[in-house]
Protein backbone atom coordinates (compact mmCIF):
# COMPACT_ATOMS: atom_id res chain seq x y z
CA UNK A 1 0.00 0.00 0.00
CA UNK A 2 1.22 3.50 -0.79
CA UNK A 3 1.69 6.34 1.68
CA UNK A 4 -1.55 7.98 0.52
CA UNK A 5 -4.33 8.53 3.08
CA UNK A 6 -6.70 5.61 3.55
CA UNK A 7 -9.98 5.14 5.34
CA UNK A 8 -9.20 1.62 6.49
CA UNK A 9 -8.40 2.68 10.03
CA UNK A 10 -11.77 4.38 10.43
CA UNK A 11 -13.64 1.15 9.83
CA UNK A 12 -15.57 2.61 6.88
CA UNK A 13 -16.60 -0.37 4.74
CA UNK A 14 -19.48 1.31 2.90
CA UNK A 15 -17.44 3.06 0.21
CA UNK A 16 -18.78 2.26 -3.25
CA UNK A 17 -18.03 3.61 -6.73
CA UNK A 18 -21.17 3.96 -8.87
CA UNK A 19 -20.44 3.14 -12.54
CA UNK A 20 -23.73 3.48 -14.46
CA UNK A 21 -22.19 3.30 -17.94
CA UNK A 22 -20.17 0.21 -17.05
CA UNK A 23 -23.27 -1.42 -15.58
CA UNK A 24 -25.29 -0.70 -18.72
CA UNK A 25 -22.61 -1.59 -21.29
CA UNK A 26 -20.78 -4.44 -19.53
CA UNK A 27 -22.55 -7.37 -21.21
CA UNK A 28 -22.30 -5.88 -24.69
CA UNK A 29 -18.65 -4.96 -24.20
CA UNK A 30 -17.73 -8.44 -22.95
CA UNK A 31 -19.42 -9.96 -26.00
CA UNK A 32 -17.36 -7.71 -28.26
CA UNK A 33 -14.17 -8.62 -26.40
CA UNK A 34 -14.97 -12.34 -26.68
CA UNK A 35 -15.59 -11.91 -30.41
CA UNK A 36 -11.99 -10.71 -30.68
CA UNK A 37 -10.68 -13.79 -28.89
CA UNK A 38 -10.74 -12.32 -25.38
CA UNK A 39 -12.46 -15.28 -23.70
CA UNK A 40 -9.97 -15.40 -20.84
CA UNK A 41 -10.44 -11.69 -20.23
CA UNK A 42 -14.23 -12.12 -20.14
CA UNK A 43 -13.91 -14.89 -17.55
CA UNK A 44 -11.67 -12.76 -15.34
CA UNK A 45 -14.01 -9.77 -15.67
CA UNK A 46 -16.97 -11.92 -14.59
CA UNK A 47 -15.01 -13.11 -11.54
CA UNK A 48 -14.11 -9.49 -10.74
CA UNK A 49 -17.77 -8.54 -10.69
CA UNK A 50 -18.37 -11.46 -8.32
CA UNK A 51 -15.82 -10.01 -5.88
CA UNK A 52 -12.44 -11.45 -6.91
CA UNK A 53 -9.84 -8.66 -6.79
CA UNK A 54 -7.03 -10.81 -8.20
CA UNK A 55 -9.24 -11.57 -11.22
CA UNK A 56 -9.78 -7.84 -11.78
CA UNK A 57 -6.01 -7.30 -11.75
CA UNK A 58 -5.49 -10.26 -14.10
CA UNK A 59 -8.04 -8.82 -16.54
CA UNK A 60 -6.23 -5.46 -16.43
CA UNK A 61 -2.92 -7.19 -17.22
CA UNK A 62 -4.49 -9.03 -20.16
CA UNK A 63 -5.86 -5.80 -21.62
CA UNK A 64 -2.52 -4.07 -21.04
CA UNK A 65 -0.78 -6.75 -23.10
CA UNK A 66 -3.23 -6.14 -25.95
CA UNK A 67 -2.54 -2.39 -25.81
CA UNK A 68 1.15 -3.18 -26.35
CA UNK A 69 0.75 -5.86 -29.00
CA UNK A 70 1.71 -3.49 -31.81
CA UNK A 71 1.66 0.18 -32.88
CA UNK A 72 -0.89 2.21 -30.90
CA UNK A 73 -2.95 3.05 -34.00
CA UNK A 74 -3.40 -0.66 -34.74
CA UNK A 75 -4.87 -1.53 -31.32
CA UNK A 76 -8.55 -2.43 -31.62
CA UNK A 77 -10.78 0.13 -29.82
CA UNK A 78 -12.54 -2.68 -27.97
CA UNK A 79 -9.30 -3.50 -26.12
CA UNK A 80 -8.94 0.10 -25.01
CA UNK A 81 -12.44 -0.08 -23.58
CA UNK A 82 -11.55 -3.43 -22.02
CA UNK A 83 -8.63 -1.76 -20.27
CA UNK A 84 -10.92 1.00 -18.96
CA UNK A 85 -13.35 -1.63 -17.68
CA UNK A 86 -10.61 -3.49 -15.82
CA UNK A 87 -9.27 -0.26 -14.32
CA UNK A 88 -12.73 0.56 -13.00
CA UNK A 89 -13.03 -2.91 -11.44
CA UNK A 90 -9.61 -2.57 -9.78
CA UNK A 91 -10.44 0.94 -8.55
CA UNK A 92 -13.69 -0.30 -7.00
CA UNK A 93 -11.79 -2.76 -4.80
CA UNK A 94 -9.23 -0.19 -3.68
CA UNK A 95 -11.90 2.42 -2.98
CA UNK A 96 -13.96 0.00 -0.93
CA UNK A 97 -10.83 -0.68 1.15
CA UNK A 98 -10.22 3.03 1.63
CA UNK A 99 -7.04 2.86 -0.51
CA UNK A 100 -7.63 6.15 -2.29
CA UNK A 101 -4.17 6.54 -3.80
CA UNK A 102 -4.31 3.13 -5.45
CA UNK A 103 -7.87 3.77 -6.65
CA UNK A 104 -6.86 7.06 -8.27
CA UNK A 105 -3.85 5.39 -9.89
CA UNK A 106 -6.07 2.77 -11.52
CA UNK A 107 -8.58 5.38 -12.69
CA UNK A 108 -5.90 7.62 -14.15
CA UNK A 109 -4.43 4.73 -16.12
CA UNK A 110 -7.89 4.11 -17.51
CA UNK A 111 -8.18 7.76 -18.54
CA UNK A 112 -4.70 7.89 -20.06
CA UNK A 113 -4.62 4.52 -21.84
CA UNK A 114 -8.26 3.44 -22.12
CA UNK A 115 -11.00 4.04 -24.64
CA UNK A 116 -13.90 6.48 -24.77
CA UNK A 117 -16.86 4.26 -23.83
CA UNK A 118 -16.34 4.42 -20.06
CA UNK A 119 -14.67 7.81 -19.84
CA UNK A 120 -17.56 9.44 -17.95
CA UNK A 121 -17.52 6.69 -15.32
CA UNK A 122 -13.77 7.18 -14.94
CA UNK A 123 -14.08 10.95 -14.58
CA UNK A 124 -16.97 10.75 -12.12
CA UNK A 125 -15.13 8.13 -10.08
CA UNK A 126 -12.04 10.34 -9.91
CA UNK A 127 -14.15 13.16 -8.49
CA UNK A 128 -15.64 10.91 -5.82
CA UNK A 129 -12.34 9.31 -4.81
CA UNK A 130 -10.55 12.66 -4.79
CA UNK A 131 -13.23 14.12 -2.54
CA UNK A 132 -12.88 11.29 -0.04
CA UNK A 133 -9.07 11.51 -0.18
CA UNK A 134 -9.15 15.25 0.59
CA UNK A 135 -11.41 14.66 3.58
CA UNK A 136 -8.92 12.17 4.95
CA UNK A 137 -5.91 14.41 4.19
CA UNK A 138 -7.49 17.34 6.03
CA UNK A 139 -8.05 15.16 9.08
CA UNK A 140 -4.38 14.17 9.18
CA UNK A 141 -3.02 17.65 9.84
CA UNK A 142 -2.20 21.07 8.39
CA UNK A 143 0.01 21.80 5.38
CA UNK A 144 3.35 23.59 5.53
CA UNK A 145 2.73 26.06 2.72
CA UNK A 146 6.12 25.76 0.99
CA UNK A 147 6.39 27.82 -2.20
CA UNK A 148 7.71 26.39 -5.44
CA UNK A 149 9.29 29.57 -6.81
CA UNK A 150 10.35 32.57 -4.70
CA UNK A 151 9.62 36.04 -6.06
CA UNK A 152 13.10 37.04 -7.21
CA UNK A 153 13.81 39.39 -10.15
CA UNK A 154 15.74 38.06 -13.13
CA UNK A 155 19.49 38.73 -13.14
CA UNK A 156 19.94 39.25 -16.88
CA UNK A 157 23.73 38.88 -16.75
CA UNK A 158 23.40 35.48 -15.07
CA UNK A 159 20.60 34.39 -17.41
CA UNK A 160 22.65 35.23 -20.50
CA UNK A 161 25.25 32.65 -19.43
CA UNK A 162 22.77 29.81 -20.04
CA UNK A 163 20.82 31.19 -23.01
CA UNK A 164 21.63 30.65 -26.71
CA UNK A 165 24.12 33.04 -28.30
CA UNK A 166 22.82 36.51 -29.22
CA UNK A 167 19.88 36.22 -26.82
CA UNK A 168 18.20 39.53 -25.88
CA UNK A 169 20.23 41.37 -28.56
CA UNK A 170 17.82 41.19 -31.49
CA UNK A 171 14.21 42.39 -31.69
CA UNK A 172 12.28 42.15 -28.42
CA UNK A 173 8.69 40.98 -28.39
CA UNK A 174 6.48 43.98 -27.64
CA UNK A 175 4.75 44.01 -24.26
CA UNK A 176 1.23 45.42 -23.98
CA UNK A 177 -0.64 46.01 -20.71
CA UNK A 178 -4.41 45.45 -20.63
CA UNK A 179 -4.48 44.89 -24.40
CA UNK A 180 -8.03 45.31 -25.75
CA UNK A 181 -9.63 42.70 -27.98
CA UNK A 182 -9.77 45.25 -30.81
CA UNK A 183 -6.09 46.07 -30.37
CA UNK A 184 -5.14 42.40 -30.30
CA UNK A 185 -7.14 41.68 -33.45
CA UNK A 186 -5.86 44.70 -35.38
CA UNK A 187 -2.22 44.85 -34.33
CA UNK A 188 -1.26 41.21 -33.78
CA UNK A 189 -3.80 38.58 -34.82
CA UNK A 190 -4.42 39.92 -38.32
CA UNK A 191 -0.77 40.82 -38.90
CA UNK A 192 0.56 37.55 -37.49
CA UNK A 193 2.82 39.27 -34.96
CA UNK A 194 3.80 37.91 -31.51
CA UNK A 195 3.00 40.00 -28.44
CA UNK A 196 3.39 39.66 -24.67
CA UNK A 197 0.22 40.66 -22.82
CA UNK A 198 0.61 41.80 -19.22
CA UNK A 199 -1.90 42.35 -16.40
CA UNK A 200 -4.32 39.85 -17.91
CA UNK A 201 -4.56 36.92 -15.50
CA UNK A 202 -4.43 38.36 -11.97
CA UNK A 203 -7.98 37.07 -11.44
CA UNK A 204 -6.99 33.43 -12.02
CA UNK A 205 -7.01 31.37 -8.78
CA UNK A 206 -4.00 29.55 -10.25
CA UNK A 207 -1.86 32.66 -9.84
CA UNK A 208 -1.86 32.22 -6.06
CA UNK A 209 -2.60 28.51 -5.67
CA UNK A 210 -0.14 26.86 -8.06
CA UNK A 211 2.97 28.24 -6.39
CA UNK A 212 2.18 26.26 -3.24
CA UNK A 213 3.31 22.67 -2.86
CA UNK A 214 0.61 21.94 -0.31
CA UNK A 215 -2.16 22.88 -2.74
CA UNK A 216 -0.75 20.92 -5.69
CA UNK A 217 -0.15 17.90 -3.50
CA UNK A 218 -3.64 18.02 -1.99
CA UNK A 219 -5.50 18.22 -5.33
CA UNK A 220 -3.19 16.16 -7.53
CA UNK A 221 -0.64 14.29 -5.42
CA UNK A 222 -2.15 10.83 -5.94
CA UNK A 223 -2.89 11.33 -9.64
CA UNK A 224 -0.86 9.57 -12.33
CA UNK A 225 0.61 11.72 -15.13
CA UNK A 226 2.90 11.13 -18.13
CA UNK A 227 6.26 12.90 -17.92
CA UNK A 228 9.28 13.30 -20.17
CA UNK A 229 12.74 12.41 -18.85
CA UNK A 230 15.87 13.74 -20.56
CA UNK A 231 17.05 16.91 -22.26
CA UNK A 232 14.29 17.06 -24.90
CA UNK A 233 12.35 14.93 -27.36
CA UNK A 234 15.03 15.19 -30.06
CA UNK A 235 17.72 13.51 -27.91
CA UNK A 236 18.42 9.77 -28.05
CA UNK A 237 18.23 9.32 -24.26
CA UNK A 238 14.79 10.96 -24.02
CA UNK A 239 11.98 8.77 -22.67
CA UNK A 240 8.50 8.96 -21.19
CA UNK A 241 7.24 7.59 -17.87
CA UNK A 242 4.02 7.41 -15.88
CA UNK A 243 4.44 8.66 -12.30
CA UNK A 244 2.27 10.07 -9.54
CA UNK A 245 2.13 13.84 -9.31
CA UNK A 246 3.72 13.67 -5.84
CA UNK A 247 6.68 11.73 -7.21
CA UNK A 248 7.00 14.23 -10.03
CA UNK A 249 7.06 17.14 -7.56
CA UNK A 250 9.74 15.40 -5.53
CA UNK A 251 11.85 14.88 -8.65
CA UNK A 252 11.62 18.56 -9.47
CA UNK A 253 12.76 19.49 -5.98
CA UNK A 254 15.69 17.09 -6.35
CA UNK A 255 16.63 18.72 -9.67
CA UNK A 256 17.33 21.95 -7.81
CA UNK A 257 20.52 20.58 -6.27
CA UNK A 258 21.61 17.66 -8.48
CA UNK A 259 22.52 16.98 -12.09
CA UNK A 260 19.77 14.39 -12.54
CA UNK A 261 18.14 14.49 -15.99
CA UNK A 262 15.14 16.84 -15.80
CA UNK A 263 11.62 15.46 -15.58
CA UNK A 264 9.08 17.52 -17.50
CA UNK A 265 5.29 17.34 -17.68
CA UNK A 266 5.05 18.66 -21.22
CA UNK A 267 2.07 19.26 -23.51
CA UNK A 268 -0.25 17.14 -21.39
CA UNK A 269 -4.04 17.75 -21.21
CA UNK A 270 -3.81 17.88 -17.42
CA UNK A 271 -6.96 19.96 -17.09
CA UNK A 272 -9.12 17.30 -18.74
CA UNK A 273 -7.77 14.93 -16.11
CA UNK A 274 -7.84 17.05 -12.94
CA UNK A 275 -10.93 19.25 -12.72
CA UNK A 276 -9.71 21.16 -9.67
CA UNK A 277 -6.80 22.57 -11.67
CA UNK A 278 -9.08 23.36 -14.63
CA UNK A 279 -11.24 25.45 -12.30
CA UNK A 280 -8.16 27.53 -11.39
CA UNK A 281 -7.74 29.01 -14.89
CA UNK A 282 -9.84 30.85 -17.47
CA UNK A 283 -9.74 30.65 -21.25
CA UNK A 284 -8.42 34.06 -22.35
CA UNK A 285 -10.91 36.11 -24.37
CA UNK A 286 -8.20 36.50 -27.02
CA UNK A 287 -8.69 32.81 -27.89
CA UNK A 288 -12.12 33.62 -29.33
CA UNK A 289 -10.73 36.14 -31.83
CA UNK A 290 -11.17 34.79 -35.35
CA UNK A 291 -14.38 32.93 -34.55
CA UNK A 292 -12.73 29.52 -34.40
CA UNK A 293 -12.56 26.75 -31.82
CA UNK A 294 -10.24 25.92 -28.96
CA UNK A 295 -8.16 22.98 -30.19
CA UNK A 296 -6.22 22.03 -27.07
CA UNK A 297 -5.45 23.13 -23.54
CA UNK A 298 -2.16 21.77 -22.22
CA UNK A 299 0.07 21.99 -19.16
CA UNK A 300 3.85 22.54 -19.15
CA UNK A 301 5.35 22.01 -15.70
CA UNK A 302 8.98 21.37 -14.88
CA UNK A 303 12.20 22.49 -13.20
CA UNK A 304 14.60 25.20 -14.32
CA UNK A 305 16.56 24.18 -17.39
CA UNK A 306 13.85 22.31 -19.26
CA UNK A 307 13.99 23.10 -22.98
CA UNK A 308 11.47 22.77 -25.78
CA UNK A 309 13.65 22.80 -28.92
CA UNK A 310 12.99 25.00 -31.94
CA UNK A 311 9.73 23.99 -33.62
CA UNK A 312 6.45 25.39 -34.91
CA UNK A 313 2.78 24.55 -34.29
CA UNK A 314 -0.21 24.70 -36.65
CA UNK A 315 -2.54 26.80 -34.50
CA UNK A 316 -2.78 30.19 -32.82
CA UNK A 317 -1.20 29.83 -29.40
CA UNK A 318 -1.35 31.76 -26.15
CA UNK A 319 1.26 30.62 -23.65
CA UNK A 320 0.21 31.74 -20.17
CA UNK A 321 3.01 31.85 -17.60
CA UNK A 322 1.36 31.04 -14.26
CA UNK A 323 4.40 30.25 -12.08
CA UNK A 324 8.05 31.10 -12.73
CA UNK A 325 9.81 32.56 -15.77
CA UNK A 326 10.73 31.40 -19.26
CA UNK A 327 12.91 32.59 -22.10
CA UNK A 328 11.24 32.37 -25.53
CA UNK A 329 12.88 32.96 -28.92
CA UNK A 330 10.76 33.26 -32.09
CA UNK A 331 11.47 33.19 -35.83
CA UNK A 332 8.82 33.96 -38.48
CA UNK A 333 7.44 31.16 -40.62
CA UNK A 334 9.09 32.70 -43.69
CA UNK A 335 12.47 31.45 -42.42
CA UNK A 336 11.57 27.78 -42.74
CA UNK A 337 14.39 26.84 -45.15
CA UNK A 338 16.99 28.70 -43.10
CA UNK A 339 16.03 26.70 -39.99
CA UNK A 340 16.58 23.27 -41.59
CA UNK A 341 13.44 21.32 -40.58
CA UNK A 342 13.68 17.55 -40.28
CA UNK A 343 12.57 15.62 -43.35
CA UNK A 344 10.87 12.85 -41.34
CA UNK A 345 7.10 13.24 -41.19
CA UNK A 346 6.93 12.93 -37.40
CA UNK A 347 9.51 15.70 -36.90
CA UNK A 348 8.85 17.96 -39.88
CA UNK A 349 7.73 20.78 -37.56
CA UNK A 350 11.05 20.64 -35.64
CA UNK A 351 14.35 22.26 -36.59
CA UNK A 352 17.62 20.37 -36.79
CA UNK A 353 19.33 23.48 -35.40
CA UNK A 354 20.25 23.16 -31.73
CA UNK A 355 20.19 26.78 -30.60
CA UNK A 356 22.17 25.87 -27.48
CA UNK A 357 25.03 24.59 -29.63
CA UNK A 358 24.67 25.63 -33.29
CA UNK A 359 26.81 23.71 -35.74
CA UNK A 360 27.88 26.62 -37.96
CA UNK A 361 29.28 24.33 -40.65
CA UNK A 362 26.19 22.17 -40.99
CA UNK A 363 23.61 24.97 -40.57
CA UNK A 364 25.31 28.17 -41.79
CA UNK A 365 22.06 29.94 -42.75
CA UNK A 366 20.80 29.82 -39.17
CA UNK A 367 23.73 31.58 -37.52
CA UNK A 368 22.94 35.25 -38.21
CA UNK A 369 19.18 35.11 -38.61
CA UNK A 370 17.13 37.89 -37.04
CA UNK A 371 14.66 36.82 -34.39
CA UNK A 372 12.40 38.13 -31.64
CA UNK A 373 12.72 37.06 -28.02
CA UNK A 374 11.56 37.83 -24.51
CA UNK A 375 11.67 36.77 -20.91
CA UNK A 376 8.11 35.73 -20.11
CA UNK A 377 7.43 36.75 -16.54
CA UNK A 378 4.98 35.25 -14.10
CA UNK A 379 1.47 36.54 -14.87
CA UNK A 380 2.17 37.29 -18.55
CA UNK A 381 0.81 35.72 -21.73
CA UNK A 382 2.66 35.33 -25.03
CA UNK A 383 0.75 35.16 -28.32
CA UNK A 384 2.54 32.93 -30.87
CA UNK A 385 1.01 33.05 -34.37
CA UNK A 386 0.62 29.81 -36.37
CA UNK A 387 3.80 28.37 -37.92
CA UNK A 388 6.11 30.75 -36.03
CA UNK A 389 9.20 28.86 -34.94
CA UNK A 390 9.87 29.04 -31.21
CA UNK A 391 12.40 27.79 -28.67
CA UNK A 392 11.53 27.81 -24.95
CA UNK A 393 13.75 27.46 -21.87
CA UNK A 394 12.56 27.52 -18.24
CA UNK A 395 14.65 29.96 -16.18
CA UNK A 396 13.09 28.82 -12.92
CA UNK A 397 10.74 26.05 -11.92
CA UNK A 398 7.84 26.83 -14.22
CA UNK A 399 4.14 26.05 -14.66
CA UNK A 400 2.61 27.26 -17.93
CA UNK A 401 -0.62 26.70 -19.83
CA UNK A 402 -0.92 26.73 -23.62
CA UNK A 403 -4.18 27.51 -25.39
CA UNK A 404 -4.31 26.47 -29.05
CA UNK A 405 -7.15 27.71 -31.20
CA UNK A 406 -8.05 27.95 -34.87
CA UNK A 407 -9.77 30.75 -36.70
CA UNK A 408 -13.13 30.27 -38.37
CA UNK A 409 -11.68 29.41 -41.80
CA UNK A 410 -9.38 26.77 -40.30
CA UNK A 411 -12.22 25.24 -38.28
CA UNK A 412 -14.45 24.89 -41.35
CA UNK A 413 -11.61 23.24 -43.28
CA UNK A 414 -10.97 20.61 -40.62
Amino acid sequence: MSGAPTAASSGNHSLHLPTPTLDAESQSLLQSISAQGGYAYARMAALAVAGDQSAAEAARDMAWEQLHSGPWHSVLPVWRDAYSMACLHVAKFHFAAGEFGEALGALDMGLIMGGTLLRKDLHDSVLLVSSEARKMAKSLGDFKGEKLVPEVPVDVNEVLKILPLRSLTSGRVEKRCDLSMEGFLRDYFQTGTPVVITNCMAHWPARTKWNHLDYLTSVAGNRTVPVEVGKNYLCSDWKQELVTFSKFLERMRTNRSTSVEPTYLAQHPLFDQINELRDDICIPDYCFVGGGDLQSLNAWFGPAGTVTPLHHDPHHNILAQVVGKKYVRLYPSSLQDELYPYSETMLCNSSQVDLDNIDKNEFPKAVELEFMDCILEEGEMLYIPPKWWHYVRSLTMSFSVSFWWSNEAESSDS
